[in-house]
């Protein structure tokens, strides 16, 4: 497959992106619905991705200075301050919420609102450890204990939020906090294989891990993809915060997993395991894990894994992307979890991370993890 040319890709992501920020000036999407983005400032202020948009916006301000990505990522940025009142909204996933917002906001122009935000939600995060079992808790519940105990593969990208609170206060603590968790990922997570598990329970008490659960993939002991793409993508941020040897080893472990199991036709199933029909693909893995193996590449030097990602990427631009400006969504074929039964619409966060994976090609990403 010849490779696309990647300045003319980016230039086609900001116009697309420019009219449907002009088209949704006040939404945060999370999906897409023959090609309209919804908006979960009005369904739920506290919603996993909801720092998705904003970064894509500030992604693309900081590589064409457009001010109208400013206002729309500002915005978004303020709006997520009601979340801040939520304990029940406070999870695991604020590095999603607050890297992509705050933290692109005061890496590009030094917001001290912004710096407050990014060290308020670092300091929540913080307070999920658990150190019995050296893990950040996932999922809140109803005050019932059940998820006391419940970690998930996905927390592997939002330790950057505590990476960084430790630069910015000069206190280790965060950090030291984010090493416990990568470490405990690479005990309980990562299979012999190189495969991972979505989610694992501990006893909240003493740390034991109980077991393993299907989660967002094809069931138990199966391979989901985006939670391979999180793990060799997180693995690989660990490396560049500590520059621990075995973060960079399990990254390189976890991504030649993904890559030995790609299809020949280069794009990504939900799970790796998964039945040979229905064959439901997730753009969104795809993107995810070229943004991991572009960093993997410049840490290890080695041009395979810099190859394999702009295959992947090369897949996705020249078959599974929306360029037209009269839509919203630009990844297409993205998939939450197998069992779904909605598939294969548009996703922001498949967007945001074809967005970063041409910006490094380009060498115009802000770089926010």
């Amino acid at each position: 497959m010849s490779r696309p040319d990647w300045p003319e890709i980016l230039d086609k992501i900001y116009r697309k992106t420019r009219a449907a920020a002009a088209r949704n000036p006040h939404k945060i999407p999370y999906s897409a619905e023959n090609g309209v983005y919804d908006d979960m400032s009005t369904k739920d202020i506290c919603w996993w991705t909801n720092g998705f948009w904003a970064g894509q916006l500030w992604q693309l301000y900081g590589a064409y200075g457009d001010g109208l990505f400013r206002t729309a990522a500002e915005e978004i940025e303020e709006k997520l301050d009601k979340n801040f009142l939520s304990a029940e909204g406070m999870d695991h996933d604020s590095g999603f919420k607050w890297l992509l917002t705050a933290g692109a906001d005061y890496a590009l122009t030094k917001s001290g609102a912004s710096k407050n935000r990014l060290l308020l939600a670092a300091g929540d995060l913080a307070g999920r450890f658990n150190p019995a079992g050296n893990f950040l808790r996932a999922w809140n519940d109803r005050g019932d204990g059940s998820n006391a105990g419940i970690a998930i593969i996905d927390c592997l990208m939002n330790l950057p939020l505590l990476y960084r609170a430790s630069e910015l206060e000069r206190d280790p603590r965060f950090a030291l906090i984010a090493m416990r968790h990568a470490d405990t990922a690479q005990r309980a997570f990562v299979r012999e294989d190189g495969s991972v598990c979505h989610i694992v329970k501990f006893d909240p008490r003493t740390g034991e891990r109980l077991h393993s659960l299907g989660g967002q993939g094809y069931g138990h002991g199966s391979a989901w993809t985006r939670g391979q793409a999180w793990a060799l993508y997180g693995f690989t941020l660990s490396y560049l915060h500590t520059q621990r040897e075995t973060y960079l080893q399990t990254a390189k472990k976890t991504a030649n997993y993904f890559l030995s199991h790609i299809p020949a036709d280069g794009f990504i199933p939900v799970d790796f395991r998964q039945p040979e029909t229905p064959r439901v693909e997730d753009s969104t893995a795809a993107a995810i894990a070229a943004c991991g193996l572009l960093e993997l590449a410049k840490a290890t030097e080695e041009e395979t894994y810099r190859d394999a990602a702009e295959n992947l990427l090369s897949a996705l631009a020249s078959y599974r992307c929306d360029f037209r400006e009269t839509t919203d969504a630009l990844l297409l074929k993205c998939t939450a979890a197998y069992h779904d039964k909605r598939r294969e619409f548009g996703l922001v966060y498949g967007d945001y991370f074809f967005t970063e994976a041409v910006l490094k090609l380009t060498k115009k990403e802000t770089f926010l993890w």
